[in-house]
């Protein structure tokens, strides 16, 4: 029976992916754990692995590939003894995603709309939407079930739940033997299939037509939202539609921390004609946030309709500028960690981050965010919530200003920063305790070498 790959979800929030790279061609021969595509995502480029064995018979959807949806068919395997001609034939029983059109046509396809406006508000590749490739993975108390695309289907045809079935397969997954001893053992029937819900109604954004009409044609050109776009959009929006937001800032001096950086970043030992580390005023604040959420625990949270999540370390992210959007990559415990090692960290994430080779784990998570434009100018700013974190900290630049010391005036180095909350978790004051602990150790930068 032939055996469909299908386009895997990489991260929760995935819904499509960009088929970048094919790394087998058709007639190859894949095992279990081979490496076979490079995929897209709206975040990074992933590595997709084989979950069965056998012969590529077909390459359904080719490489360079945009906007292929979870679960469509993108390959086709011919099981051991089965023919690659016939696999290829007779496989992929579900349609596969509407192929992306390439650049090319993407522009005439633009041109053509400004030409002949539709009415319709959906994205032209969602006009005609395809079957799914194969049922998605099945979903029991809230958590993905992990099964191959061969067992799914088998446990379709038999009538099987996969989510009453105990996986064998690396990490847990059900694969066909598993399915199989099921069937033999008559456990796992599914129940009869109830009417399915009506979906619930995506909220309608600005359509072309809607906010074309207002400009002179030929006056504007239109440019396709990619994934990381359009999920950075939609992530915001729910943030601000559902997080209650509410704000605290406060200013913190900063000579005391400036003049301890320039100790540090002087001791460093060299390595190869190199400092060993280069600390940045960023570097500090990460730690002492951390270490403020380590000291004001309550704060150190996240909002669920049932409980408050006590977290039990502080995981930083920390907002990076990439071309066509950003992502917070997260520095992992970051209050046991020392300066010189948040440095390195950050250093890594950040270069990676714009090559966007991160790993889903090393941006997905979190308990709190760090979104710094100070070296940009700024001087302050409110950001907005990433969930599901209660708090993300925007951090303005250091300037001289005068201050007022002992009756008097004097000149000092001043930094803005606004606290964002949400405000059924972290109330007001919880906030200012919050605050007060960070403006503590970035004025007393001492404490955070001990």
């Amino acid at each position: 029976m032939p055996i469909n790959i299908t386009m895997p979800a990489l991260s929760p929030t995935m819904e499509e992916g960009n088929l970048s790279k094919w790394l087998v061609k058709e007639g190859d021969t894949v095992s279990a754990g081979d490496v076979i595509a490079e995929i897209e995502t709206d975040k990074a480029t992933m590595e997709v692995e084989a979950v069965d064995e056998g012969t590529v018979a077909k390459l359904v959807v080719a490489a360079g590939t945009e906007g292929v949806k979870v679960n469509a068919v993108i390959a086709i395997l011919a099981a051991e003894g089965e023919s690659v001609e016939d696999a290829a034939k007779s496989g992929g029983d579900a349609a596969p995603a509407p192929a992306p059109k390439p650049a090319e046509a993407a522009k005439a396809d633009t041109a053509a709309t400004q030409a002949a406006p539709s009415t319709d508000s959906k994205p032209i590749r969602d006009a005609n939407p395809a079957a799914p490739a194969a049922p998605p993975a099945p979903v029991e108390d809230g958590e993905r079930v992990f099964s191959s695309p061969l067992a799914r289907r088998i446990a379709r045809d038999a009538g099987v739940n996969v989510a009453q079935i105990t996986g064998s397969g690396p990490h847990g997954r059900v694969v066909k033997k598993d399915v199989e001893a099921a069937i033999a053992s008559g456990t796992g029937k599914a129940p009869a299939a109830a009417a399915a819900a009506p979906a619930a109604a995506a909220p309608k954004g600005m359509s072309d037509d809607a906010v074309l009409k207002n400009f002179t044609e030929g006056s504007y050109e239109l440019v396709k939202h990619d994934g990381m776009r359009k999920t950075i959009a939609r992530r915001l929006q729910e943030s601000k539609q559902t997080i209650p937001h509410f704000y605290v800032t406060v200013d913190c001096e900063l000579d005391a921390l400036l003049a301890l950086r320039a100790q540090l970043n002087k001791a460093a030992p060299v390595k190869d004609g190199k400092p060993a580390y280069k600390l940045s005023v960023n570097d500090m604040v990460i730690k002492a946030l951390a270490l403020a959420l380590r000291d004001v625990p309550d704060a150190n949270v996240s909002w669920t309709d049932e409980n408050m999540v006590m977290h039990k370390h502080s995981d930083v992210g920390v907002a990076v500028s990439i071309p066509g959007g950003l992502i917070t990559p997260i520095v992992r415990s970051a209050e046991l960690k020392t300066l010189s090692a948040i440095s390195g960290e950050m250093k890594d994430l950040g270069k990676r981050a714009k090559e966007r080779k991160l790993k889903p784990e090393e941006y997905q998570g979190g308990t709190t965010a760090v979104s710094n434009m100070g070296m940009m100018g700024v001087k302050d700013f409110a950001a907005v919530i990433n969930p599901p974190h209660a708090t993300i900290l925007a951090v303005g630049a250091g300037e001289q200003r005068a201050v007022v010391k002992d009756g008097a005036l004097a000149i000092a180095t001043v930094m803005s920063v606004t606290l964002s909350t949400d405000h059924r978790a972290v109330d007001g004051a919880l906030g200012a305790e919050l605050l007060a602990a960070f403006k503590g150790y970035i004025e007393s930068p001492m404490g955070m070498l001990v």
